[in-house]
């Protein structure tokens, strides 16, 4: 909450600023390229792909979207099992990646994680791969 604030009064502020130079460009634009004022991270970070995620640092409203593009990545990357870590908490985080779960053609099955990797702090999701990316 506290950093959506301080989002906002960053972009406030970038918005009433006039820019030297541009600090974005669109791809497939020309040299002119075009500013974005609403993104106050104009470069594209790349994370590695592993088979864990912890949602810890993923606001609450983005949990849905993080979570399918991960299962997603997975698949396509041919990965058999991933550990999600949501935390231990009143449950709520934990209650909403099971039904994201549940609704997630491509998983198999998902179930608490063993305490050495999490306990019900964490769930291992089975998912189902194709032989064909399993054998690259």
């Amino acid at each position: 909450m506290l950093l959506d604030l301080l989002f906002a009064r960053f972009r406030r502020k970038r918005q009433t600023e006039v820019p030297k130079r541009p600090l974005t460009r669109v791809a497939g634009e020309d040299d002119v390229g075009s500013i974005d004022p609403n993104n106050p991270f104009p470069d594209v970070v790349i994370v590695e792909f592993r088979d864990v995620l912890d949602l810890h640092s993923i606001p609450a409203r983005q949990v849905r979207a993080v979570v399918e593009d991960y299962l997603e990545e997975a698949r396509r990357r041919g990965v058999r099992w991933v550990r999600i870590i949501h935390g231990k908490g009143i449950g709520v985080q934990r209650e909403m990646l099971r039904s994201i779960l549940s609704r997630t053609p491509h998983v198999v099955d998902f179930r608490e994680a063993p305490g050495e990797a999490g306990g019900w702090g964490a769930t291992i999701v089975t998912l189902s791969v194709d032989d064909a990316k399993s054998g690259e």
